[in-house]
């Protein structure tokens, strides 16, 4: 992929998009910026309240937007509707054509040989070679970096016979959405007016239902364009060069897109963009380590760092697979907001992250008026979204609530990167306002006084129900943390703490255990016992990858998923966990947890724990686990996989909270925590690592 946070582009081997057929569905080859979203037409003016569904609990009736079964959603045309739109689309797809005696055809797979690519991480440039027809073909393939503009530059003599060209096709949006949006055979459901500006400026004016953007097109020299066919169209150069430069710049509003630019200042700006953010964000060093698995870390380190600066900017939360492809119909989850982000402010990228935390101060309106409809203070953030800030419906959506304390970790990372007044008046309000729902999302409980999370709530790990689930261990602490942490803003902003959030904070239970283990859930306390069951195949896929598929997975087990419960300490400072019982709960773990069934991001997470632990062999023996998805491949990608009856079944060729949750949890390792004791903590001090860094803080 190439591209700067707000725009991305996967590539083929062709370094362009020329042989989509050729690769996996769940890489479909996209065009995708942070702002480009689209909705099918909604004649029936469906909205939310259409989906909701009333729910008792604590003595009153709440409405949910949620369904019981997923045969509900095409029952429901609510659901159905709202579950779709709004999504994420791809802008148009770039590739080779070749013409023969006036007959223009796509370039054929079979006759492209010897074909090379490599990606300059250092110049953000992919570079491409490969020989068709005897001829060498060379490709330069870039992203400007802060404008969201495509640059290519093609070198062969095939350019100057005028056997190769460049095709630009701009598609509808598909029905299916997931991972490939596009649906290049409705050309009548869209338009595109084309029109030349100039003699080396191509404008192309899309529209499809009520969502309308713009691409212009600079033109190297001797370079032109016609429409083949609606939608489609030849670039070539003239007969006299062997080189064809073509810069596509994309925007959703024509009348902001910036003033054309020349070939050489564009890539210069690109190489400078990427020097930029490779010299003044953190780094690790590795070298002189003997530790075999050093120099796969410090891959996996550095390519993660690329991944997100392509994938994980813009305006919006980012997709659970970036701008890769589509998950989820191209929404974005709010409870995996820290994971994409919160490494650029622990590697001291902050200006990566600002406007998407922004996002929570440009819908804190809507926010309060959720919380408002649930009969709360203060702003209810959503589990999944479009940029219209409205609750996917869902069985588990609007029940998760884990994401609700993430707006104020994020801006005090934000505020110990710049602690200014600036940071303060910035994300006050969102963490005012978020302070207030958790403390009146709990309710206090008749009989013993204290505050419960729930029902109905569903944790982070998703496998319990949402009637009867009560006081999730993460939740219980991440709500506490996030708590005290809103009074310490206001106390630095020159404000008494407030009473209501003392009281709570003083009442909120305690994390759920039994027999001196931590349990998931406070409504299970024969968990640990349940999941020591023989079918419950503990400990399977700690090692071997996908060739460790082993027995189908017990459904009645719930040794799966997310172990969140170590969550409590690692990725806060666990305040309210009892280390020792905590470091007995991590064992137990260990033995009984099927890691067949955990997700990319978990692997670093319970690395995390293990570094609060003192524990750095364990940290490393999680972060670089072989589980089926914890394996990053040539480019660093994650894939996600799920295991089934019949085995393990690929869901995504990439899942970027992996890439995140690395890069904070490498940042514990290294640079520790408020009031650590050792030097990089998450590694051994047996001599077999050296670890060198600067430029990256230490967590809270």
């Amino acid at each position: 992929m190439v591209g700067n946070g707000n725009l991305a582009m996967a590539l083929d081997i062709t370094g362009l998009q020329t042989f989509r057929d050729q690769y996996s569905d769940f890489s479909p080859l996209l065009t995708q910026a942070q702002w480009a979203w689209h909705s099918f037409p909604n004649p029936e003016n469906l909205t939310i309240a259409d989906s909701y569904r009333p729910i008792k609990a604590h003595g009153k009736t709440y409405l949910y937007p949620y369904i019981t079964d997923w045969a509900q959603v095409e029952e429901n045309a609510a659901i159905s509707y709202l579950r779709r739109n709004p999504h994420r689309f791809s802008l148009g797809r770039l590739s080779f054509e070749t013409t023969e005696e006036g007959e223009t055809t796509p370039l054929d797979f079979a006759s492209v040989k010897e074909t090379h690519q490599t990606l300059d991480l250092w110049t953000g440039k992919a570079l491409s070679r490969f020989v068709v027809e005897g001829e060498q073909v060379t490709v330069s393939t870039s992203i400007h970096p802060s404008r969201d503009m495509v640059i290519v530059e093609v070198k062969s003599q095939l350019v100057t016979s005028g056997r190769l060209g460049l095709e630009l096709a701009f598609p509808y949006v598909s029905d299916a959405l997931n991972p490939d949006p596009t649906d290049s055979d409705a050309p009548e459901k869209h338009s595109t007016e084309f029109q030349m500006a100039d003699e080396r400026t191509a404008v192309f004016r899309r529209k499809l239902d009520d969502t309308t953007y713009t691409a212009k097109a600079r033109l190297g020299e001797a370079v032109s364009v016609r429409e083949t066919r609606p939608h489609h169209f030849s670039i070539k150069a003239a007969d006299h060069t062997d080189t064809l430069r073509f810069m596509l710049e994309y925007g959703p509003d024509e009348s902001r897109l910036e003033p054309a630019l020349d070939y050489d200042t564009a890539e210069a700006d690109v190489t400078n963009g990427w020097q930029d953010y490779w010299q003044n964000g953190g780094v690790i060093d590795f070298s002189g380590s003997s530790n075999p698995q050093a120099a796969e870390l410090e891959r996996r380190v550095v390519l993660s760092q690329y991944l997100t600066g392509v994938n994980t900017g813009g305006d919006f939360i980012p997709q659970e697979e970036g701008l890769y492809s589509n998950s989820w119909n191209g929404k974005f989850h709010h409870e995996m907001h820290s994971w994409h982000v919160a490494h650029f402010l622990l590697w001291n990228r902050g200006d990566h992250v600002r406007n998407s935390l922004d996002w929570y101060n440009r819908t804190l309106d809507k926010a309060k008026q959720r919380a408002a409809h649930y009969d709360r203070e203060g702003a209810w953030w959503p589990k999944m979204t479009g940029d219209d800030a409205v609750e996917s419906p869902s069985t588990i959506n609007p029940f998760i609530m884990w994401q609700q304390p993430h707006p104020i970790y994020l801006a005090e990372l934000a505020w110990r990167n710049d602690p200014s007044p600036e940071t303060l008046e910035r994300y006050k309000d969102v963490v005012f306002e978020t302070g207030d729902l958790l403390a009146t999302f709990p309710v206090q409980d008749e009989e013993t006084g204290t505050y419960v999370i729930g029902p109905p709530v569903v944790p982070v790990q998703e496998v319990w129900d949402a009637g009867t689930t009560v006081n999730p261990a993460f939740e219980v602490a991440y709500y506490a943390w996030g708590l005290e942490t809103a009074q310490v803003w206001r106390e630095r902003l020159g404000l008494g703490r407030k009473v209501q959030w003392d009281e709570v904070l003083d009442g909120l239970s305690p994390l759920p255990s039994e027999k001196g283990l931590y349990l998931p859930v406070g409504n299970a306390p024969d968990f640990w016992h349940n999941i020591a069951r023989a079918e419950c195949a503990g400990g399977q896929g700690t090692a071997g990858g996908l060739d460790a598929a082993g027995a189908a997975p017990d459904s009645t087990c719930f040794n799966r998923d997310h172990p969140s419960f170590l969550m409590a300490t690692g990725l806060i400072p666990g305040n309210r966990v009892d280390p020792e019982m905590m470091r007995r709960t991590m064992m137990a773990t260990d033995e009984y947890w099927d890691f067949r069934q955990t997700w990319g991001w978990d692997f670093p997470m319970m690395a995390m724990t293990a570094t609060r632990l003192g524990e750095p062999e364990k940290a490393l023996h999680y972060l670089m686990m072989d589980a089926a998805n914890n394996q990053y491949g040539l480019t660093g990608m994650t894939p996600r996989y799920h295991l089934g009856a019949d085995g393990y079944s690929k869901n995504a060729d990439t899942y970027f909270p992996s890439n995140g949750a690395l890069l904070a949890a490498v940042a514990l390792m290294a640079a520790g925590w408020d009031g650590a004791e050792t030097e990089t903590p998450g590694f051994p001090e047996d001599g077999s690592w050296v670890v060198r860094y600067e430029n990256i803080n230490p967590l809270p």
